[in-house]
């Protein structure tokens, strides 16, 4: 009996000891904070503070807080709207660059403690951290170190300053899940930049909240994604090589962050910042403005479906409330991403695959569609290509593919591809580089009834977590509305033999509405609302707003140069287009001028500059002068030396009021500096001026 009993323990010692092993790790690999963070996805932003009432994007630091005053804040508002959104979490502006603190910090003289809010005795920051327990929400808090108020800015005192502006914040408020670091640095009221200490500042942070995640343009927790329009890098590797690179323009290219580095040093993952409207604080001038849901989806498709967390800026209005267009929106956009992933056809299906680990079921494929992303498909380590097929059991429409590796493990696949059975052989769908966290593949509705995935590179054994298959509903294609030179209008719909109604009094387009059936003049400016009906209004698009300033039909630029680039595509009504001074070595140097004879003389409320529009940021104008006259001699100066608020990492039309109505028939646009650094040279799209 006792030699029985040995031999059970013996053979069981063995078939432990022939487990198959699973696949070190590969390369920088996440933290578990990390890895929670990535599995959020998706939470909120909250730009609030004076910028709100003042409309402006950056502040000076000079304005007088008792105009931050909100009549109806309700942080719990904010909270209940974050959650039915399908939001994890909110991260406020609880210090921008103008220096005003959300709560009345003992550091500073700009605080809500000398607001007119409350007199005096509010917190923004303990009322929504208290809303955000209440709802199950993470909080967390941006605080910028550039202080446009602080007399101290520019000082060696003033990183203790901030530092101990850090300390009252993160230990006062309960758990912090992420720090976002802004890497802003420009002149404070003693016209002196500051050496920011980041040792410090980090510290500060790990002191009381150790498991945060830092956002900054190199981490360590997070990074910058290199732009604010909501798109990650169709490449987007989570690893990113930072020795050597600092924050702000001391940070890595604007490219490189897109992208990531592959087998970079450190595991410092993708945030996409973007805002719900064309800039970041609450403005009234932007309530029609909102993204459309298409637009929306294409920000999901590009960010949490490019191994990316998606951070959407929903900026709290002069109430102290989530707009209702804002919130509209933010409710339509959740039931169209539940919609579209609500049914993994991939679900307990049976799938094959050319290889997996050992041949051991615990790294099978059947892994794939468990529904659990802990349980994973991989390979033997020398098997860096492979295939699986998904059986959906009969031919059914899809247009929609899901990918996650299991990143704990690190990021490994370099290149896929996805291809359809046609009932015959198998088709191309999509070919693509990385996957990470999660890949999402967007394609045209199609029948099939098996999908196979195969992987072409991988720096080590790839290791899948999850696929998932779906059919996610269609969107009717939003009408375009544009309009030329000359004031006249067209608006067009991809969508076949469509009835597009239009109104140009800020309401909402219905079918009783004005039919659209032929070009229109619009030459004085305003604002269109259009929408595409079908099946005798049953469906219709959204509605898309288009505003216009005064067309330029009589303008021309006086001293214009013929050729590629000349000064005339500023003003020909059609943004794809660009003017820009010589770019050649030994060109003239700032200032560049554009002068514009408007051809009679009008009463100007305000000029726009619309910097160019191809995702490139050469010669974009930062600094400016702005200059009016009534003969083309005699100028008078309107605005001096002003700059373009964040307008290289949001290019989006400027609109600059005037202070006071100005009469003109030249104005003058003068160029002072570019966005970039020792550049040259200026651009536009175009440039207009406010009359209505």
């Amino acid at each position: 009996m006792k030699k029985i009993l040995l031999f059970v323990l013996v053979s069981s010692i063995r078939l432990v000891a022939q487990k198959t092993a699973p696949p070190a790790p590969y390369g920088a690999v996440p933290s578990p904070q990390q890895v929670q963070w990535q599995q959020m996805e998706y939470y909120m932003f909250i730009h609030f503070g004076p910028n709100t009432f003042t409309n402006q994007e950056w502040g000076h630091g000079d304005e007088d807080p008792r105009v931050f005053n909100p009549s109806r804040l309700d942080a719990r508002q904010w909270a209940r709207t974050a959650k039915a959104a399908g939001m994890k979490a909110i991260i406020i502006t609880a210090k921008h660059h103008d220096g005003f603190c959300l709560w009345p910090s003992k550091f500073s003289k700009h605080t809500v403690r000398e607001s007119a809010w409350k007199n005096g005795q509010g917190d923004v920051l303990r009322e929504l951290s208290n809303a955000c327990k209440e709802y199950g929400l993470k909080f967390g808090v941006y605080l910028s170190p550039w202080d446009r108020n602080h007399p101290a800015y520019g000082t060696p005192e003033y990183n203790q300053i901030f530092a101990n502006t850090l300390n009252e914040v993160l230990s006062s408020y309960g758990n912090v899940f992420e720090q976002w670091f802004d890497g802003a640095n420009g002149e404070g009221p003693n016209g002196k930049r500051q050496e920011y200490d980041w040792n410090l500042f980090r510290g500060v942070v790990f002191k009381h909240q150790p498991k945060a995640i830092i956002f900054s343009d190199i981490g360590p927790g997070c990074r910058w994604m290199g732009n604010e329009s909501g798109i990650a890098g169709e490449t987007n590797w989570s690893t990113l090589n930072t020795d050597g690179f600092g924050m702000g323009s001391a940070a890595p290219s604007t490219q490189v962050l897109n992208t990531g580095n592959e087998n970079g040093k450190y595991w410092i993952p993708a945030e996409v910042d973007v805002s719900i409207r064309p800039g970041w604080f609450y403005s009234p001038d932007t309530d029609d403005r909102v993204k459309t849901l298409t637009h929306l989806m294409k920000i999901y498709y590009s960010s949490v479906g490019r191994n990316g967390n998606l951070l959407l800026n929903v900026p709290v209005s002069r109430e102290g409330l989530i707009h209702p267009n804002d919130s509209t929106r933010l409710m339509e956009f959740r039931k169209t991403v539940v919609e579209s992933f609500k049914t993994n056809l991939a679900s307990g299906k049976t799938v094959t695959a050319t290889a997996f680990r050992g041949k051991d079921k615990q790294f099978s494929a059947s892994n794939l569609v468990d529904g659990k992303y802990d349980t994973y498909w991989t390979t033997d380590d020398a098997v860096r290509q492979a295939s699986f097929v998904v059986d959906l059991g009969k031919p059914i429409d899809i247009n929609r593919v899901v990918l996650q590796e299991y990143i704990p493990l690190g990021q490994r696949v370099k290149s896929f591809k996805v291809e359809a059975w046609s009932g015959n052989e198998f088709i191309p769908v999509d070919q693509q580089t990385t996957i990470g966290y999660k890949r999402i593949l967007v394609f045209p509705t199609l029948k099939t009834a098996k999908i196979r995935v195969t992987i072409l590179e991988s720096n080590a054994c790839p290791v899948l977590s999850e696929i998932g298959i779906y059919k996610a509903p269609e969107l009717l294609s939003n009408p375009e509305v544009a309009r030329n030179k000359q004031g006249m209008v067209t608006i067009s719909s991809e969508v076949a033999d469509p009835v597009i109604r239009y109104t140009t009094d800020g309401s909402e387009p219905t079918l009783a509405s004005t039919r659209y059936m032929a070009p229109f003049s619009f030459a004085k400016g305003g604002t269109i609302k259009a929408r595409s009906f079908i099946k005798n209004g049953a469906e219709s698009s959204e509605t898309i707003p288009a505003s216009f300033d005064l067309a330029p039909e009589k303008w021309s630029v006086v001293g214009d140069e013929s050729g590629r680039n000349s000064a005339s595509r500023a003003i020909d009504s059609n943004p794809k287009t660009i003017w820009q001074t010589g770019r050649q070595e030994g060109s003239k140097k700032y200032p560049h001028e554009l002068v514009i004879d408007l051809g009679e003389t009008l009463t100007l409320k305000g000029f726009t500059y619309t910097p160019r529009q191809d995702g490139q940021s050469g010669g974009i104008i930062n600094q400016y002068s702005f200059f009016v006259s009534e003969n083309g001699t005699d100028w008078k100066p309107v605005v001096e030396n002003s700059a373009f608020a964040n307008i290289r990492n949001n290019p989006v039309k400027q609109q600059v009021p005037f202070s006071n109505t100005q009469k003109a028939r030249f104005i003058k646009l003068v160029a002072l500096s570019s966005v970039n650094e020792n550049e040259n040279w200026a651009s536009a799209a175009e440039v207009g001026v406010l009359v209505n």
